[in-house]
């Protein structure tokens, strides 16, 4: 390696992460260079003490030890074989001492070094502080007993400040340790839990057959399991390894056209929008795969956004499904509506003949009802086939619908024995399609009627709202649980109730009703009590909506009205 380029890397080194024989060259050289400069000093200022044995002797063992720290493999030794060094440093403090005493009192104090490397090694928990006190004491004490002349009380007590500094020295350095040494338990078990924790997460992440995307605020990659990268794979273009976002190819719901850089999930996540279910082709066609992208944000303690979390669902089999089982009704609706339109027209040639019996007659407006109701039926099967109904919106007056459906439900209500009673305003002004509100009005009141025990009085209150219109169908049924009001507008359901009693149905003319008022930018809610009733809300614009279709999310169009020519997607 070339060594311009190995000298930074080294410096850049943490002391934990050097080697054993690293740590203790690094250890021994404060001692080191400051009795350089204390041989410096003397050079200047008190060049004749560089003459004196011990000063020599002592520059000779701080050179030798120095290199012994350098030279000797302390990894293949034992662990605590390094710490014969710093109590041999007390040698050469000593000596040096001894020589320049008593022209330089300071020496003393680079005891201060090789006590401060006993504590920090923490081989010597407890006795580490004191062990340097007491090598301090004996390196101030030895020399008394080779100097001339006899060992006075003074010349004892008078260094005996310096080893308490040191031990001083050494109990804080000792606490100080252990504070850090706790600190960095406390810190492996923490990154020991977070390790757990990571493993765990990218466990559960690859486990699952969910597509998961983390992104921070900028819209880089912060996670991504694996589930997600198959699916990313899907849309980078054939001959490429990988591709940026804006190049994927990812379709919209129909999978015809691409969808926008600005429209599509990931770019929508970054600008901080939150959003459920936007369904996505991804793939190139027809191989494509059907996407439902659902995003999270993620805020921090202060509920600032950091990013957002996406989830990228394959649907495609369901996509699949609803789309056969779409096929399925729609051909059997076509299918069983030519028979019946042939029964109903030679029922009603045959009923024209007077001339046969009273029994006969009656028998043939009994195939005659049945075949309507089924012709009713199935125009609705192929109304739900539809993705959305034909509406034409006209300047319309609300009122005299309500009392036509009224006019039209009281037969069925007097022969049920309920009476319905209706409350609205001289005139209710929306912009809509009469046949189509008429063909909601006709189903809740036949549900309210149906569901009505006998004796019971349905109520139909139509106000002003100011922006529009309110209509409320109530009744006073058997009811529902909140569990079922919240299905029951989709396709082909059916209360439990409602399948317990005998009242026929399939569970798609409220189906219908939520498709038709959502067409015109309206809200149809359901409230129910179990034992007491259902209360069935319609809300009208006033006039019609200006943005994108409540339902499609295409800018708003009128279709025709008849079910035959509406739009349908197979």
């Amino acid at each position: 390696m070339d060594p311009v380029v190995a000298l930074p890397r080294l410096v850049r080194l943490q002391f934990h992460e050097l080697s054993l024989r690293g740590r203790v060259v690094v250890s021994q050289l404060p001692q080191t260079l400051t009795t350089v400069l204390i041989y410096l000093s003397m050079a200047v200022f008190h060049a004749p003490l560089l003459a004196h044995p011990l000063v020599q002797w002592a520059g000779v063992l701080t050179v030798v030890l120095t290199v012994v720290c350098a030279a000797v493999p302390w990894d293949r030794l034992p662990y605590r074989s390094f710490l014969v060094v710093p109590v041999l440093d007390f040698v050469p403090i000593g000596l040096l001492f001894e020589g320049v005493f008593p022209q330089m009192l300071g020496v003393p104090l680079l005891a201060a070094f090789p006590v401060l490397w006993l504590v920090a090694s923490a081989q010597l928990p407890r006795t580490a502080a004191p062990l340097g006190a007491l090598l301090t004491l004996a390196m101030l004490w030895t020399p008394l007993v080779f100097r001339p002349g006899p060992v006075t009380i003074p010349a004892v007590t008078g260094p005996l400040l310096i080893p308490v500094m040191m031990l001083a020295i050494g109990l804080m350095a000792q606490v100080l340790t252990n504070s850090m040494e706790a600190k960095d338990a406390q810190l492996r078990q923490l990154l020991a839990a977070g390790a757990r924790r990571e493993r765990l997460l990218d466990t559960v992440l690859d486990a699952v057959d969910v597509g998961v995307l983390a992104i921070d605020r900028h819209g880089h990659d912060i996670l991504m399991n694996r589930r997600q990268r198959r699916i990313r794979l899907l849309g980078v273009p054939a001959g490429l390894e990988d591709a940026p976002e804006a190049e994927l190819l990812v379709f919209g719901p129909n999978g015809d056209h691409p969808l926008p850089p600005d429209q599509r999930p990931v770019s929508r996540a970054v600008a901080g929008e939150a959003f459920s279910n936007q369904l996505i082709r991804i793939g190139p066609p027809p191989a494509q795969r059907v996407l439902s992208v659902s995003t999270r944000v993620m805020t921090d303690e202060h509920f600032i956004r950091e990013g957002t979390v996406l989830s990228f669902h394959d649907v495609t089999d369901l996509v699949e499904a609803l789309r056969a089982q779409d096929e399925f009704v729609a051909g059997i609706s076509h299918e069983l509506r030519t028979p019946l339109t042939s029964i109903r027209g030679y029922t009603e040639l045959l009923a024209m003949d007077e001339h046969l019996p009273a029994h006969v007659h009656a028998g043939l407006e009994v195939i005659e009802r049945n075949t309507e109701q089924l012709l009713n039926l199935v125009t609705d099967l192929l109304d739900t086939h539809r993705t959305t109904v034909g509406i034409h919106r006209v300047r319309l007056d609300l009122v005299p619908l309500l009392e036509q459906s009224t006019a039209a439900a009281q037969p069925h209500a007097a022969q049920a024995g309920i009476t319905v009673k209706t409350s609205a305003p001289e005139s209710l002004l929306v912009d809509g399609d009469p046949v189509r509100i008429s063909q909601v009005l006709d189903n809740l009141f036949s549900n309210a009627i149906k569901y009505s025990p006998t004796g019971s009085t349905v109520f139909v209150v139509a106000t002003s709202t100011g922006q529009g219109a309110q209509i409320q169908v109530i009744d006073h049924g058997p009811g529902m649980d909140p569990a079922d009001t919240t299905k029951v507008f989709d396709r082909f359901y059916r209360s439990p109730t409602a399948r317990m009693s005998t009242i026929p149905g399939l569970g798609i003319g409220l189906a219908l009703s939520k498709d038709i008022i959502d067409q015109h930018g309206g809200t149809i809610t359901c409230h129910s009590t179990p034992g007491e009733g259902t209360v069935f809300t319609i809300t009208l614009p006033a006039t019609p909506p200006t943005g994108p279709d409540p339902l499609t999310g295409n800018p708003p169009h009128n279709a025709p009205s008849s079910p035959e020519t509406a739009t349908s997607d197979t």
